[in-house]
C-alpha cells in the first residue's frame, strides 16, 4: 500500500510526495523535472509544518485517556 501511495504521488502530483522539509530544500537545489522552484519552498515547508502540528494535535486528542474514565481509577 505504501509503495502504491509513493508511486501515485510521484507520477500524479507536482510535489512528488516530499517527505519532510529537509527533502523540500534539497529538491529545490536540483534541476530535474521532479524539483521545485526555490520561490515555492517556503509554502511547502509551512504546509508541512502545519500538517505535522495538526496531526500531532489530532493524535493527542484521539489517544489521550478520557478524563473521569474508569481506567484512571485503577
Amino acid at each position: 500500500m505504501v509503495a502504491a501511495w509513493i508511486g501515485a504521488a510521484y507520477w500524479f502530483t507536482a510535489s512528488t510526495s516530499f517527505s519532510n522539509p529537509a527533502i523540500t530544500v534539497a529538491r529545490c537545489l536540483t534541476d530535474t523535472f521532479a524539483g521545485i522552484r526555490p520561490a515555492d519552498v517556503a509554502g511547502f515547508v509551512i504546509a508541512q509544518c502545519t500538517g505535522a502540528a495538526a496531526s500531532y494535535l489530532i493524535a493527542h486528542w484521539l489517544f489521550s485517556p478520557a478524563s473521569g474514565s474508569q481506567s484512571a481509577a485503577l
